[in-house]
């Protein structure tokens, strides 16, 4: 297993190894998530419990922030090397991995990348160091696939401040996040293109928690619905030009897929190993169950499914590191991260599939590992746009040709 983790696309051209610097950021983030993330998985899940220090301690590491500039606190690396950092925390807590990826990607390098100085300078040194929890405020209870058209979250402006009014609803860490980035609709008669960016804090007049949502996998990481009520923000908080935030949605929702992938893939990596492992301890007919043909062509079926998912998640990360700000919602990278997204999620659920099969009753234990890496399939397939939608993009891509 482990010597098959580093295979993959990266780098300018077709190179289908890590370089050694990669290899030694993925080994170390992995180390790390062994340690730190991997103790806190199974009180995550059971009780949906949010470890309020471990975002510091990330931080501490420099695993935050690490596509912002030093600059500002951050690690200045590439998205592909912050995939492998998200590869590597999925294969130990996947809950966690999803709430660092909202924060780190959805949150600081959407600042990062289309905020002016003021806002990086104020909002990025405690979203890098994790004294801060980040999150994205898009989806709405009528607004999922739809996000931009269905959107009903308004922002008028008087004075110095802008109010917002509306509900955000499935927003991850948004129970525990400090600074939010949202979108709301500054000129509802313009449609998807009267929507801008604001960054909001937890603390502003008319903002508020109103549930924290209880779910079937990624337990302990932290959904919410939000409510915006006549909410107070600094016209100052506006990310980008008003009535622009079309751009800033489109080109993250891409950056999104292409960071989705590598949570299947740790996911997978990690079903893999643990069914390996069951198979060679677990007797039946006085022999492991790993002697049995049966159970060998279902590993032989999960290695290639998770050899094939590192191939082109790596290569779709390698091409996502060259959208450019306001890039993305059209052509090659916007029907190629749909299409890895969907690809990793459809083969994660096959993985999962054939491991609690070769776990047997055991995987049918709600307490068991493998349980809660089964319950986490369903979700991978629904966020940032349902598989049905990214059929629908790559489609519409690929027909204009």
């Amino acid at each position: 297993m482990e010597g098959s983790m580093g295979a993959g696309l990266a780098g300018a051209g077709l190179q289908f190894e890590l370089t050694s610097e990669q290899r030694e950021i993925l080994d170390t983030a992995d180390r790390f998530a062994k340690a730190e993330l991997y103790p806190l998985a199974p009180r995550m899940d059971a009780e949906e419990w949010w470890p309020g220090d471990i975002f510091p301690k990330i931080g501490a590491t420099g695993f935050c922030g690490t596509t912002v500039s030093p600059d500002y606190g951050g690690a200045g690396v590439d998205l592909f090397t912050s995939g492998l950092i998200l590869q590597a925390f999925a294969r130990w807590n996947h809950a966690l991995a999803l709430s660092w990826v909202a924060h780190d990607n959805l949150c600081a390098n959407n600042i990062f990348r289309n905020a002016n100085e003021k806002l990086r300078a104020k909002y990025l040194p405690k979203l890098c160091s994790g004294e801060h929890v980040g999150a994205l405020g898009l989806t709405e209870p009528g607004a999922g696939s739809d996000a931009l058209g269905s959107m009903r979250t308004t922002a008028r402006r008087e004075g110095d401040h802008y109010l917002l009014n509306g509900q955000k609803l499935y927003i991850t860490n948004g129970p525990i996040a400090d600074v939010l980035l949202v979108y709301a609709k500054t000129a509802p008669e313009k449609g998807p293109h009267g929507i801008s960016a604001f960054i909001v804090e937890k603390n502003f007049p008319g903002f508020k928690v109103a549930q924290k949502l209880t779910k079937m996998g990624f337990r302990g990481s932290q959904t919410a619905e939000l409510v915006f009520d006549e909410c107070r923000v600094p016209a100052e908080n506006l990310v980008g030009e008003e009535n622009k935030g079309v751009a800033v949605v489109m080109s993250g929702l891409d950056l999104e897929r292409a960071m989705i992938s590598p949570i299947c893939l740790g996911i997978c990596e990690r079903a893999l190993e643990l069914s390996i492992d069951y198979a060679r301890t677990r007797q039946q007919f006085k022999k492991p169950i790993s002697e049995f043909q049966m159970i060998q062509s279902k590993l032989a079926q999960m290695y290639v499914w998770v050899e094939t998912m590192r191939t082109f998640n790596y290569r779709v990360l390698n091409a996502a590191n060259d959208i450019e700000v306001g890039g993305g919602g059209r052509g090659e990278i916007h029907a190629l991260t749909a299409a890895s997204v969907m690809y990793a999620a459809d083969t994660m659920n096959r993985v999962l599939d054939e491991a609690v099969q070769i776990h047997g009753c055991s995987g049918y234990i709600w307490e068991s590992e493998i349980n809660r890496l089964f319950r986490a399939t369903k979700l991978l397939e629904i966020g940032a746009g349902t598989t049905e939608v990214r059929k629908l993009i790559i489609a519409g891509e690929i027909l204009k040709r």
